[in-house]
């Protein structure tokens, strides 16, 4: 069942106050200790109850005293992404009050855009929200091609987003992905170092460009099979269209990509390609998480 108003409260972050820490102010505590942004704490601080010391409101230059419990108010009260709330199948491999881990299936776009209003994972995912009773809105740390299967990590609220961001291309944010191409890469394994810009004439297509920002990609060829090799990707950098970019600059374009190599619907009606690996530390406990996703069928087709 829908519920018209959310049943759950906005997320909060909570700190008993050690005796390493009495006496400090609480924007230091904030900042420091629990890690918000200046963004986050001036959100909180125009909130009702956004900010508490034992359950009072109170400002941010107050010293605080051991035992005392700071509260900050970090989950959305309100959505602003615009993004309806629209029922579909949406695949969860992890949720709890900071994120969630969704295995994309291929074919879904993330975010709305025109004649997709109703049917991306923002969607879904908003709707998943609305019949658990929560109040949090659509906050992705990064996306995934439309064609592109697997992984993706999705913020609960915007503190959360800004800490998984900033880890992104880290250790603390690991991403690895599998892939068909064309032909087999020479040597087996590498890195791609190639700067990645859209193509003049072209609001969609990219490429190599010399002056474009900065690309890197790590490839290693796991298996072959009919003129075609199973690949292991890492990205060390997030471009649009960044493996398939390098993939077919490199002269092996991924099976089944229209946009940089050759469609044959009768393959693989999408670019091979799926989020296979996901690594990350956690956003509020600091734990490190770990999740797989196995190849699907039609990638896997084409490897025999």
């Amino acid at each position: 069942m829908k519920h018209s108003t959310p049943i759950q409260p906005p997320r909060r972050l909570t700190l008993t106050v050690g005796p390493e820490y009495a006496g400090q102010k609480v924007d230091v505590l904030l900042r420091r200790v629990l890690g918000l942004s200046g963004t986050v704490i001036r959100r909180a601080k125009w909130l009702p109850g956004g900010i508490t010391l034992d359950g009072t409101a109170v400002y941010t230059s107050q010293p605080v005293r051991q035992g005392q419990v700071l509260s900050v108010l970090v989950g959305d009260t309100e959505r602003r992404s615009g993004i309806l709330s629209a029922p579909g199948e949406l695949k969860l491999v992890y949720e709890d009050e900071d994120l969630v881990i969704v295995d994309k299936a291929p074919g879904m776009l993330v975010h709305p855009r025109y004649g997709h209003t109703d049917d991306t994972v923002g969607n879904f995912l908003l709707y998943h929200y609305d019949t658990e009773g929560l109040a949090a809105d659509f906050h992705p740390v990064h996306r995934l091609d439309k064609g592109t299967s697997g992984l993706m990590a999705v913020a609960k609220h915007a503190h959360a987003q800004e800490v998984l961001k900033a880890a992104l291309h880290t250790p603390d944010f690991r991403r690895l992905y599998l892939a068909v191409c064309e032909g087999t890469p020479s040597p087996a394994q590498g890195v791609v170092d190639a700067p990645i810009a859209l193509l003049p004439g072209s609001a969609v297509k990219r490429g190599v460009l010399p002056g474009g920002p900065a690309a890197r990609t790590s490839y290693e060829v796991l298996r072959t099979c009919a003129g075609r090799a199973l690949l292991r990707l890492e990205l060390f950098t997030g471009r649009t269209h960044q493996i398939r970019v390098h993939m077919a600059h490199l002269g092996h374009p991924l099976t089944g990509d229209f946009l940089y190599g050759t469609e044959d619907t009768a393959l693989i009606q999408r670019p091979a390609l799926h989020a296979a690996f996901l690594s990350l530390r956690h956003p509020v406990t600091r734990e490190v998480l770990t999740f797989s996703s196995p190849l699907p069928e039609d990638i896997r087709r084409l490897i025999g």
